[in-house]
């Protein structure tokens, strides 16, 4: 049994977490940021994040980072001015635009979390899970669904599986808890079941506009 603030350990080395870049409304919203942060130094997991410090985005890097273990934002270049304020902590790793970012942050994480967010975390969420379907890489995808924040986006995941537009093995890909500690440890027991199209591939940033090999799957 584990005690105090004992060390865990993980299966995973970095998680990457997509997350607003504002705090939202709720406290609950900037606490679940927090208690994530800790939860990954309890784990000896380091995080890779889009690269602010200001909303969620900061709270849970400042969380990893006072915690004694690495961080990694990726942010666009033209983000910088508006994302980054204040004392930026951890490694900041500067690229061209989003396409770049997202594929770098994919790159360099064992796992996924969305914390609440907007239409930039749905749809770096959505990518990584797309990414998944096709068998481009096997890394589990959670949602952190603070205060239920999340059970609209699930009931309409729900509803497309039912009619016929998302398969009941590809609703699997979506890890979803309450609370910082059940979502790491269901990402922890995640084992990929649905049926990839194209297994494994090797994919290349070429196609998203970049000429160097990439492989998200790593």
């Amino acid at each position: 049994m584990e005690r105090g603030n004992e060390i865990k350990g993980s299966k995973f080395s970095r998680i990457c977490v997509f997350c607003g870049s504002s705090p939202g409304k709720k406290t609950s919203y900037q606490d679940a940021a927090i208690e994530l942060g800790k939860e990954f130094v309890s784990r000896n997991i380091d995080l890779v994040y889009g690269g602010g410090s200001i909303g969620l985005m900061g709270l849970v890097s400042q969380a990893v980072h006072s915690g004694g273990r690495h961080v990694i934002g990726v942010i666009p270049k033209t983000l910088m001015p508006r994302e980054i304020t204040g004392e930026t902590v951890g490694e900041v790793k500067v690229v061209a635009d989003m396409h770049q970012r997202k594929a770098v942050m994919a790159k360099n994480s064992d796992a996924f979390i969305a914390l609440p967010g907007g239409y930039g975390t749905l749809e770096e969420l959505l990518e990584v899970i797309t990414w998944a379907q096709l068998g481009i890489h096997d890394k589990p995808a959670g949602l952190l669904n603070v205060d239920g924040y999340y059970n609209a986006f699930l009931s309409f995941i729900d509803q497309a599986v039912e009619e016929g537009f998302i398969s009941p093995s590809a609703r699997h890909i979506i890890v979803s808890a309450p609370t910082a500690k059940e979502l790491v440890e269901k990402l922890e027991e995640y084992v990929p079941c649905h049926e990839g199209v194209a297994s494994r591939l090797s994919w290349e940033m070429e196609q998203l506009g970049y000429s160097q090999p990439f492989d998200v799957s790593r």
